[in-house]
């Protein structure tokens, strides 16, 4: 006897509306289209929850922070708890004139938000983290401590703060695979000494 069909007609609309916001944008100017991490987000959220409203909202995560999209868009095209969710993973970038000090208070705001963040939107925020720090985990073996250089913050530190308290606020995760891999990527790049800096051979 057949199966019946997976509906993902909710999450195959969510991905043709972030493939078209996030059209002919870079990754950080990593050579590579910009909805390959939205798309690797969708796939983390995947081990958790087969919840289309969930996956939706992984695939939609950047739009609003990355994008013209505004939250009202999202909400009018796919719901209130896409849109809440999305808006949640949306920094809100503080008025100052120091990029870094903008830059710490944009992340310290974000990890507040997530310790006190619902279950769904902690899961959506792990899909987003544990992208980024696979991608971080992968650049810094090859570049070292030259690869902060891309980042607003030039400081190693910086990074290891933002991330273990990005851990911290995930905690209740700390069942799942995925988080397992957040924290034992963290280990991996920042409880060594820093790597030297240059391509490794």
């Amino acid at each position: 006897m057949a199966n019946n069909p997976l509906n993902t007609e909710l999450l195959d609309r969510a991905i043709m509306f972030a493939l078209h916001a996030h059209s002919g944008t870079e990754r950080r100017k990593k050579g590579f289209p910009y909805i390959v991490h939205p798309m690797e987000a969708v796939e983390i959220v995947a081990t958790m929850t087969s919840d289309q409203e969930l996956l939706s909202a992984a695939i939609l995560h950047d739009t609003v922070e990355d994008t013209d999209v505004t939250v009202e868009q999202i909400r009018n095209e796919f719901g209130d708890r896409i849109a809440s969710i999305v808006a949640a993973e949306s920094d809100n970038p503080h008025e100052s004139k120091d990029d870094i000090e903008n830059w710490r208070a944009r992340k310290q705001a974000a990890i507040d938000r997530l310790a006190t963040a619902s279950h769904d939107t902690k899961i959506v925020a792990l899909g987003d983290k544990l992208s980024n720090m696979r991608a971080i985990a992968r650049d810094y073996t090859m570049q070292g401590d030259n690869l902060w250089n891309l980042f607003h913050s030039k400081e190693r530190k910086d990074h290891e703060w933002h991330y273990r308290g990005l851990a911290e606020s995930l905690s209740e995760l700390h069942d799942t695979f995925a988080y397992k891999e957040f924290e034992q990527l963290i280990h991996q790049v920042f409880d060594e000494p820093s790597a030297p800096t240059g391509n490794c051979k």
